[in-house]
């Protein structure tokens, strides 16, 4: 069932998506050649804390980390210990707290010191894609109908949406109802949109095939056949009819 929050919930949310959207901040800053893992999963934490907050991945599902680091062809939930960046990567850093009663979530891929015209064009078009499906989001839509102009953009601009991955709900719990699938289907996901919702958009898009696999570490999603991915990721609400973006950086 897709929880309604009142007015006064949806304050709450923003409150710790402007939280959120600010420590990322601080750690894309810290996105550099030879940076580890550990220091960025650390340093997650420690701003978190220091903002009244508590990371909502670690041990979740049993997850280790505060921190998502996702490196070159690992799509999402790659663990960040004993990972060291290096010069030429693209990863994606994905975070949520729980603040006040109410989970945030975000997701930004980003290059590590210079990256190729390739990986520049991916990380571009994810974002893109992100944004343009927020723009169409309103309520009286299905939510079916997001996944379809997800599909569409990110094909415009040559590449695949991971299917086997999505967006959800997202407010008390970390994940809840509804599943937001990232492509066309429209015999799932056919609740209509209404004010007082709260989800999460999370395109993923590689210029190769959408299969996955997991990842070495065991948590993380790879793609099958090892081409570059990406991963943006929005905490929005539906207030007073309009779209409300919680995450902005």
């Amino acid at each position: 069932m897709i929880t309604i929050k009142s007015l006064e919930e949806i304050e709450v949310m923003e409150e710790g998506g402007k939280i959120l959207a600010m420590i990322m901040k601080k750690l894309l800053e810290e996105v550099k050649p030879n940076v580890k893992g550990d220091y960025l999963n650390d340093l997650a934490k420690k701003l978190i804390l220091e903002n009244n907050a508590l990371p909502s991945f670690e041990n979740y599902d049993g997850f280790p980390a505060t921190l998502c680091l996702s490196i070159n062809e690992v799509i999402v939930h790659g663990i960040p210990f004993n990972v060291i960046l290096n010069e030429g990567d693209i990863v994606s850093l994905d975070l949520g707290l729980f603040y006040k009663g109410f989970h945030s979530d975000m997701a930004v891929t980003c290059g590590v010191g210079k990256i190729s015209l390739e990986k520049q064009k991916l990380i571009k078009a994810t974002k893109n894609t992100l944004n343009k499906a927020i723009e169409n989001i309103k309520p009286g839509l299905k939510f079916y109908e997001i996944g379809k102009f997800i599909e569409k953009y990110a094909k415009e601009q040559g590449f695949n949406v991971i299917k086997e991955l999505c967006g959800h709900g997202i407010g008390r719990k970390l994940h809840e109802d509804p599943l937001i699938l990232n492509f066309f289907n429209k015999d799932d996901g056919n609740e209509t949109i209404k004010n007082g919702m709260t989800f999460c958009i999370e395109p993923m898009l590689t210029k190769g095939d959408w299969r996955i696999k997991r990842a070495k570490d065991g948590y993380g999603f790879r793609t099958r056949d090892n081409s570059l991915s990406a991963h943006f990721e929005h905490t929005i609400a539906i207030k007073n009819n309009r779209v409300k973006i919680l995450t902005v950086l």
